[in-house]
């Protein structure tokens, strides 16, 4: 993905998130006077989660995905 359409991306994903962020509040009160409201309030925060994913790690190379080499997990093996 270029930097413009990765930049877009993020600024489309934000927006998106702010949007989804206040539905999911409201339905979160609503699911608690009718359950069935909860898969529509899970699907919305999958969405956000989603979201998310595209604001923050959209373009991060894979190897930083993983923790450094000389954390303390590794020296405890």
């Amino acid at each position: 993905m270029g930097q413009m359409t990765a930049e877009r991306a993020k600024e489309l994903a934000q927006g998106l998130m702010e949007v989804l962020t206040s539905y999911e509040e409201e339905l979160m009160a609503l699911e608690r006077e009718n359950p069935g409201m909860g898969q529509l309030r899970r699907a919305v925060g999958i969405t956000i989660a989603e979201a998310c994913y595209v604001i923050t790690d959209q373009g991060i190379p894979q190897p930083e995905w993983a923790p450094p080499a000389d954390d303390a997990a590794r020296r405890a093996r």
